[in-house]
């Protein structure tokens, strides 16, 4: 989160009130394109079966190929792998050296920031024992005016994960939004949205989508047998509580770069990034992060309730995905958007269709168009995917090979990190 200048006010009781600052700006036009290493760990560094399982199952995936450690020694993949959107979970720290002064990323304190959209580009699975590092940095920076929230900036970080061996996992652009919150509060665009209610009927009719979803699991979807219009079925997911979020968070996600702690570690880390804590209605200092589970922190800076995260909505998408491919599909690349925010309470489905169906090289590729949409009717989260499946004529389903370019960067990281590991080692003895 972000600050920026804080405008004076000579009110006692008045909040602090953060806005962008013009050399924040243009400090983040100037690193696009500029890429160093994550030198801080996610909630989770190894993939474990524990670890994967807990992911796998914090979003509502119960998908054996990621729960059973057994079970995917009879599949291709020769034991258990993780699912798609490990990466949010699961980093290790990169030893590197310090980030020149110029080259260090605005920090935007005081800025309210959310996930608009992702596309990411799966490589490889990631297997138990792996360790999972990370480079990033800005691929495109746009200032503009927002609806919502007025002055805005449009920030895309490209992410790219590699593993223990320096092999590309994947590649993940995520679109993030920083927001004003002072300006999202005053307009209060969304003050007309009303908490959804359910009566056992509307439980019931939730449910029976539950009950009738299908899991391709082990049956191959041959590539032979797609055509173009079918329909992927019908996922449910919600309605969403405080305890989905809960859940979510015990899989691992939202921990980096805020960590949010208890206790005396909640005292160090407010003194790291204090204005990331506002006090909540007992005076008590609490992290932003609230806005996922704390309506009236919600309602405070504009909106009707606190809602998930976009990421959360990437992992329902890629459930989808899965859950049709099979054991033997791979997931080739996925772009999705979050155009309307989840709040707790609301109700997704997921429906889909083929759009495409094409050979590349050695890959049988089938492309698809798929959605969430809430009980009010409003798509949320539309997507696109392309999937890669087994043939008939030409056997099991191909994996793309990553960019030679983002391949060495990823080899030059880790040998440095290699040697300032050696460096650190020896000095100790």
């Amino acid at each position: 989160m972000t600050t920026s200048e804080k405008t004076e006010d000579k009110s006692a009781a008045a909040p602090e009130v953060f806005t962008f600052r013009d050399e924040d700006i243009q400090r983040a036009r100037d690193l696009v394109g500029v890429y160093h290493a994550v030198t801080q760990r996610e909630h989770f560094t190894r993939a474990t079966p524990d670890v994967i399982r807990a992911f796998a199952r914090s979003y509502g995936d119960d998908n054996p190929l990621f729960v059973d450690e057994e079970y995917g020694l009879d599949t291709r993949w020769g034991g258990q792998i993780a699912p798609p959107m490990i990466n949010i979970g699961l980093t290790k720290e990169l030893l590197a050296d310090p980030i020149p002064k110029e080259q260090r990323r605005p920090s935007f304190r005081g800025i309210h920031v959310f996930v608009s959209g992702t596309t990411t580009e799966w490589y490889r699975p990631v297997y138990d024992g792996d360790i999972l590092y990370s480079f990033q940095g800005f691929s495109n920076v746009e200032l503009k005016e927002s609806e919502f929230a007025g002055r805005s900036l449009i920030v895309t970080r490209s992410h790219v994960q590699m593993n223990q061996r320096g092999e590309i996992v994947q590649i993940q652009n995520v679109i993030t939004i920083h927001t004003e919150r002072h300006e999202s509060k005053k307009r209060n665009k969304y003050q007309a949205i009303e908490p959804a209610i359910y009566t056992p009927e509307d439980i019931a009719k939730i449910d029976a989508i539950y009950e009738a979803e299908v899991r391709r699991g082990a049956e191959k979807r041959h590539w032979e047998d797609v055509e173009v219009g079918e329909t992927l079925g019908v996922m449910a997911k919600g309605p969403l509580s405080v305890t989905d979020m809960v859940v979510f968070h015990s899989g691992g996600y939202g921990f980096a770069p805020y960590t949010p702690s208890t206790s005396r570690l909640t005292y160090k880390n407010r003194q790291r990034i204090k204005p990331f804590y506002i006090e909540n209605e007992q005076g008590i200092p609490d992290v932003a992060q609230r806005i996922h589970w704390d309506s009236d922190y919600a309602r405070s800076i504009g909106l009707p309730a606190a809602y998930d995260y976009g990421m959360m909505r990437d992992c329902w998408l890629t459930h989808y995905l899965t859950d049709w491919i099979g054991d033997d599909g791979w997931i080739v690349t996925m772009s999705s958007q979050m155009r309307k925010f989840n709040y707790l309470g609301d109700s997704h489905t997921f429906t889909g269709e083929v759009v495409g169906k094409r050979v590349e090289g050695d890959r049988y590729l089938v492309d698809i168009e798929f959605r969430g949409t809430s009980q009010r009717g409003e798509v949320t989260c539309p997507a696109t995917a392309t999937v890669s499946l087994p043939s008939r004529a030409a056997g099991p389903a191909g994996l793309p090979t990553p960019p030679e370019d983002v391949s060495a960067i990823a080899t030059a990281m880790l040998v440095r990190n290699g040697e300032l590991r050696a460096a650190r080692r020896n000095g100790d003895k």
